[in-house]
């Protein structure tokens, strides 16, 4: 495991770290021996929400008692001093601990968010006064439009970014990740299967893995996973391997979707997943899990041929701050099914 100072906090994380969003989803036990057997073979940095349903608490029950052991990342979404501050009080309960290592300003996409957020009466208060306590450490912010973050960053507040780096979604690197080293600031990717979409597993891991960060964060919910994830990162990278998937990541890029969710679709197609799996797509194919989630769209990818009031001028696009093509995409994904 390779290990990185993590901006200037003065820990050390590894390489690889625990994104324990979908531990929700399977069964305790099974969350468990997955969080454990990841803290035994060196992963040092668990990453969670207040949002991610119950998330928190299974941290809480199943490795509290080893918390000298990791750097604990988790995040508020909320905007104002008052729920801010409640809900990293709960999270301080529900994962059993006295100090959150890194607490992040979560999912901040527009300016007017931004705007509220560091308000006097501002979730950015919030945490601040719970560091001055001692119950926050480290206070980072999170978002899915790196362009913006990189300005954001740039004052000096926050000591940590958090943000999407993958195959298919490559554009922390033209502002924001440069920004955030010149910050000095720790700097965490994720998603680096895109939710799935992204295969070989051991390609999408290596990418990010290649580039100027100091852990990726994957979304596991079983040894077997933490097994595999951890093998894609046994060997360094070489140049060659490196200029590869940098060629790789260009082709599959070349959607430019972001994932702001600016957009809704009145059919109700998830527009984002369909922009950035549509070039792996094409070129690899999909994971079960990407199948799956076009076999839900089905209906609705469909009907986006016959909507009458997005013929003319599609609604989506008219809010995509990227002016993409989505509604040309959309209707392309509609071949899957007869492939």
């Amino acid at each position: 495991m390779r290990y990185t100072m993590f901006g200037q906090t003065g820990h050390r994380v590894s390489s690889l770290g625990f994104g324990a969003m979908n531990l929700p989803g399977v069964p305790f036990e099974q969350a468990k021996a997955a969080l454990n057997y990841a803290l035994d073979e060196g992963i040092n940095y668990i990453d969670t929400a207040a949002g991610y349903r119950n998330s928190e608490e299974i941290i809480g029950d199943s490795i509290s008692h080893r918390r000298s052991e990791y750097f604990l990342a988790t995040k508020t979404n909320k905007r104002d001093y008052k729920t801010a501050m409640e809900e990293i009080e709960r999270s301080l309960d529900r994962m059993k601990t006295d100090v959150i290592d890194l607490l992040q300003i979560h999912y901040v996409n527009t300016v007017q968010e931004f705007k509220a957020a560091m308000e006097e009466d501002g979730a950015y208060n919030a945490a601040l006064e719970m560091k001055r306590k001692g119950h926050v450490r480290y206070i980072g912010i999170t978002g899915h439009r790196p362009e913006l973050l990189a300005k954001w960053i740039s004052k000096g507040q926050f000591d940590q970014v958090l943000f999407h780096l993958n195959l298919a979604q490559p554009f922390a690197l033209n502002e924001l990740i440069p920004e955030a080293t010149r910050q000095g600031m720790g700097k965490t990717a994720m998603k680096p299967l895109s939710g799935g979409f992204i295969q070989p597993v051991s390609k999408a891991i290596r990418y990010p893995y290649s580039q100027d960060v100091n852990v990726t964060i994957s979304g596991m919910v079983s040894i077997d996973e933490v097994k595999e994830n951890i093998a894609a990162m046994r060997e360094e990278i070489g140049d060659e391997e490196r200029h590869e998937l940098e060629q790789l990541a260009l082709q599959l890029g070349q959607h430019n979707c972001r994932r702001c969710n600016y957009c809704s679709c009145p059919v109700g197609v998830t527009i984002p997943d369909i922009m950035i799996s549509s070039q792996v797509r094409q070129t690899f194919g999909l994971l079960p899990k990407g199948d799956g989630f076009y076999q839900k769209q089905k209906e609705k990818i469909l009907a986006c041929f016959e909507y009458d009031p997005c013929k003319e001028q599609p609604l989506c696009e008219q809010k995509c701050p990227y002016h993409l093509p989505m509604q040309q995409v959309v209707q392309q994904a509609a071949g899957y099914y007869n492939s």
